[in-house]
Parts: structure tokens; sequence; C-alpha cells
């Protein structure tokens, strides 16, 4: 299941040179938009930002302990699209609410594909370049905690790794981040940015699929 067009992850250093690399590789990726009318809108971020050292990750988040559905588990910043806001004011908002970041559109890099979701969510990434992480603060009952997690944790010997479930004939993609696996939804589009936005090779992610204790 892994990508075999093009292996070479190259400089990941904070710069205007990767900015550049990873806008042109989106650029040349026809995006899929999900259109059925039936799913709920939600819009996330795959949000850039420096590391001390001066490479690059993205930043994660940890939900709050005594949120409804989907309580501790790590996420993208995000959420429901609301009536009346584009995908890119949900994001933007979501943003500075979740994280304490405020950026602007100018800071939007490009986009990924939407995914639908066995909840009957359609999610559509929007990759953000965050150049000063001054003001990063988790949102007080939302969000439990904050990573920055490092692009070099995308390429590590382990990752991804597929696990096959008799629920489905789909393969449940697992993403090794730290000392934790990330599932789909959320592993599925770090995968998609990691092979699409660092690495230039085309991929989806319809064929990947949710453990089953997400599907709720």
């Amino acid at each position: 299941m892994e990508s075999t067009l093009n292996n070479n992850i190259g400089d990941l250093s904070f710069s205007d040179d990767l900015r550049r690399r990873i806008t042109s590789n989106l650029d040349r990726h026809p995006t899929l938009i999900q259109k059925e009318s039936s799913l709920r809108r939600a819009a996330v971020a795959i949000a850039i930002a420096p590391l001390e050292n001066g490479q690059s990750g993205f930043i994660l988040t940890r939900r709050g302990k005594n949120l409804k559905t989907h309580s501790y588990q790590y996420a993208l910043p995000g959420g429901k699209i609301d009536d009346g806001e584009t995908q890119e004011e949900t994001v933007l908002r979501e943003v500075q609410e979740e994280i304490g970041i405020q950026i602007e559109k100018e800071n939007i890099v490009g986009y990924l594909d939407d995914y639908e979701t066995r909840s009957g969510f359609a999610i559509t990434p929007i990759v953000l370049w965050i150049p000063d992480l001054q003001n990063l603060r988790p949102e007080p009952g939302e969000v439990d905690d904050i990573f920055v997690i490092s692009f070099s944790e995308l390429f590590r010997p382990d990752s991804p790794r597929w696990v096959e479930i008799p629920e489905s004939d789909k393969l449940v993609l697992q993403l090794p981040l730290r000392n934790r696996l990330i599932h789909a939804p959320t592993a599925a589009l770090i995968y998609q940015f990691r092979e699409i936005g660092i690495q230039g090779n085309l991929i989806r992610t319809d064929h990947i699929e949710e453990p089953v204790w997400a599907w709720k």
C-alpha cells in the first residue's frame, strides 16, 4: 500500500523553499470533492509549523477529556462548518479558537481530498503555513494538549501500518507518531499530505478504512 513513485524526502527545514515545494506539489494534485448533500461538512487544518531545531512539523491536538464524542482522541485542528461559513473561514476560526493562532487566508497553502467518514461527515483538509507559534495555547475544555510533530516522524521505518479487519474490505491505516498510533480519519489526511505535499506522489484516501470504534 505504500507509494512507490517517489521516496525522496528532501530538505524539511522550515523555509520559503519548503513552502514553495509543498505549494507546487499540492497545486499539481486535482482534489476530490465530496458532493453528497446528506453528509455533514467539516474542515480541518494540516498546520505546518517550525520546530525549535529549525525543522518543520505539523500541529496535532488531543481532544478534551469531557467532550461528548471522541474525547481524548488525537485530532487535527478544525471542526464543523457553520451555516454561512466557507470551509476556509471555518479552518481559520477553529485554529484561532482551538490553539490560539490567528492567521489570514494568505497562509493557506493548498487542499487535499475530502474524506468521507463512517459517522457521516465530509472532511475537507486545508494546508496552512504557520510561521509563528508564540501564541500557541489549547482551548480549555475543547483541547487537552497540543503537539508539534516533526515531519521526520512520518517517515519512520515502521510507518505506515495497514491492518485487515473482518468488518470491511478496506485496510485500516495506523500511523505511529511518538508513542501512539493515529487512525483514520486523522491518519488518512496526514498520510495523504506526506505523500502529496512532501513527496509529490498522487495518492487518494477513499481506500483507507477507519477502525470500527470510530464508526459511530
